[in-house]
């Protein structure tokens, strides 16, 4: 029996891919309601295959209120996702609250992996605060670098490309129990310290942030010099020092939380042992001038032609196949045109009304570019990027069309009578 306790995003994905790998599932939340909501299929997230998972593994799934039930289990992730603040911080309150109150319930032998993501040096202080009691062991605890990704968190939990283990004592085998769980899922495991492993993940997503910070600036280069990104991407990916699968796509910065929490986890640390990482900061300073690119362009580009805009905003959370709107540019780019009427329209995403009073929420992406001057593409949904170009400029009062990702380049960008912007090359494509 393998027991999940906090179930949010994190918990609610991997218990139900624990589930599709013939395990029966312990998932413990404290709150009695959300227990009932989730054993009737009624989830709190939406993610592409979630509810199709669900069904198809319901007989294995125990959703409960009652922590007692954790003594039935062999294993036990805590899998709270960690909530940042408005400076990216990590608050870490609950997820220690939920490890105390289930930690007393485990039975002896039963094993504790953290899979939320936690600071370098918390699963130590952890292990050495419970190897203190009576009959406890730090050698039962461990921490796994969660997969997780907004869109196709399913995806990722059943099919990972590798498991990372945080262990007191690496040089020793995983208990049998994490092993056959670990063995179910068939991808290569890599077991390391403790802070090795907590600052892999810091590491991973910092050479991805790497990655899109370098995309974006020469992205911006190609406008201003006339050249394409499109056409420097495949010379890219030909080189066995960057590769296929290097993130290649301009943007608008860096999205989401887990990201900007990782930069901030990283200042903290330099601040703490004297190391420099100006680098960082770049990254931060690079971020905030990216997500401004809509909005210099309806500057550069519209205003000059059309002083007094209606405009249409599509795609309101962060990046596709999620409602979660955590740093996305979309919210920058609105809380800048105030002075503009403006419709919206995302598949899942909603506005907090009284943040945005000036934008008028709408049922369909049609309905949002009704009568627009301008039309501003800030997330790629497909139900978005297949929205056709005919019908578009039909409902379209205006002729401007800013696509920071390129989801239009060959259907609108090539439709004529419209003026289509892209971020990565010069004018229309």
């Amino acid at each position: 029996m393998i027991g999940f306790v906090g179930l949010s995003h994190l918990g609610l994905v991997y218990s139900l891919a624990s589930a599709a790998r013939g395990f029966e599932v312990v998932a413990y939340e404290p709150d009695r309601e959300r227990c009932r909501q989730l054993a009737e299929g009624r989830f709190p997230i939406e993610e592409p295959g979630l509810r199709e998972l669900f069904a198809a593994n319901r007989a294995r799934l125990h959703y409960t209120d009652d922590a007692s039930r954790l003594v039935e289990c062999d294993l036990v992730f805590i899998s709270l996702d960690v909530q940042t603040d408005e400076h990216n911080q990590s608050n870490l309150s609950f997820l220690r609250s939920l490890i105390e109150s289930a930690w007393p319930r485990l039975a002896a032998g039963c094993g504790m992996v953290i899979l939320s993501q936690v600071s370098p040096g918390f699963t130590r202080a952890l292990a050495e605060s419970v190897s203190s009691g009576a009959g406890s062991s730090a050698s039962r605890i461990f921490y796994q670098v969660e997969t997780l990704v907004f869109g196709a968190a399913v995806e990722r939990a059943l099919h990972p490309e590798r498991y990372i283990i945080g262990s007191a004592r690496p040089d020793l085998p995983l208990p049998a129990s994490y092993r056959a769980w670990l063995d179910a899922f068939g991808c290569p495991v890599l077991v390391m310290r403790y802070e090795s492993a907590e600052l892999a993940k810091v590491a991973i997503n910092l050479f991805l942030v790497s990655s899109v910070s370098t995309t974006n600036t020469l992205a911006e280069l190609c406008e201003a010099v006339g050249a394409d990104w499109s056409e420097i991407v495949p010379a890219l990916r030909l080189d066995r020092r960057i590769g296929p699968h290097a993130y290649l796509s301009p943007g608008l910065g860096i999205a989401g939380g887990n990201l900007e929490r990782d930069l901030v986890t990283v200042q903290g640390l330099a601040a703490e042992h004297g190391t420099d990482v100006r680098v960082v900061t770049a990254w931060q300073q690079n971020s905030a001038y990216r997500k401004d690119w809509t909005l210099r362009t309806l500057h550069r580009e519209v205003l000059p032609l059309c002083p007094a805009p209606r405009i249409a905003v599509l795609g309101i959370a962060y990046k596709p196949d999620t409602h979660s709107t955590k740093n996305s540019p979309s919210l920058a780019l609105l809380k800048s045109l105030t002075a503009w009427p403006v419709r919206a329209y995302d598949p899942r995403a909603r506005l907090d009304a009284t943040a945005f009073p000036h934008v008028t929420m709408c049922d369909s992406a049609l309905e949002a570019v009704e009568g627009a001057d301008v039309v501003a593409l800030m997330t790629p949904w497909k139900e978005l990027a297949d929205l056709d170009p005919t019908l578009l400029r039909e409902r379209m009062r205006g002729e401007f069309v800013l696509d920071p990702y390129g989801a239009w380049k060959e259907t609108v960008g090539r439709s004529p009578g419209l003026r289509y912007h892209r971020l990565g090359s010069r004018g229309a494509s």
